[in-house]
């Protein structure tokens, strides 16, 4: 199939247009616009080098707010009080983080200045919102994405200290499913989050979902 070009019209292709591996176009900018219309769309930005690629997996990894999974030991982990959680604190802290911190998986970071500038536009408006891990007065861990309707995308997130990031995200999703959230987008598959309960599904399912559920 063919690689979609975007111009500056604020359009996608149709994703069922997208290659094997999910990459639907490239090109275009990261206007809160066109990054709103992705979203709805089911659609999300990965840079790779300069240049902004724009993805629709076939199947997508999600995490349905009811499936969550605790394990035993980060049960424990959170009856001890050692992490305090936040919400909306630190946004550009929680995705500065994100920007820099070494993953084993990575060599680098998508996280490009522009893509930075381009959430915080987001979270100005209401439509990013980040999760915090803190402890003794540090901020250790967090999350951050777009919440539309009672869906949440899932960005990034990043950890300083064993189970920062895994704290915020638990304590994220229960306090998300309790204001009606139903679906987390997890987008590609990690072991991480499959530990936590996230399961593919199919993209027409998914997208289905995510039009209904943006409405509500």
């Amino acid at each position: 199939m063919p690689l979609f070009a975007l111009n500056n019209e604020i359009v996608f292709p149709p994703v069922n247009m997208a290659e094997p591996d999910g990459l639907l176009a490239f090109g275009g900018d990261l206007s809160t616009e066109r990054l709103l219309l992705a979203y709805r769309s089911g659609i999300f930005p990965w840079y790779e080098g300069r240049h902004i690629l724009w993805w629709c997996p076939d199947p997508r990894f999600v995490l349905f707010p009811g499936e969550l999974k605790v394990s035993k030991s980060m049960q424990q982990s959170i009856r001890k009080n050692a992490f305090t959680f936040r919400i909306n604190t630190a946004f550009r802290e929680v995705i500065g983080n994100c920007k820099v911190i070494s993953r084993k998986d990575q060599a680098g970071t998508w996280i490009t200045d522009e893509v930075r500038e381009a959430y915080i536009r987001l979270h100005d408006l209401g439509y990013a919102h980040c999760a915090e891990s803190w402890l003794n007065g540090e901020l250790v861990g967090g999350l951050y994405g777009i919440r539309m309707g009672k869906v949440f995308f899932g960005e990034s997130m990043f950890s300083k200290v064993s189970n920062a990031s895994k704290f915020a995200f638990i304590s994220y999703i229960r306090v998300l499913q309790s204001e009606g959230v139903r679906l987390i987008d997890c987008q590609v598959y990690t072991e991480h989050l499959e530990s936590l309960g996230a399961r593919m599904i199919p993209r027409e399912e998914f997208i289905g979902l995510v039009e209904e559920l943006i409405k509500q």
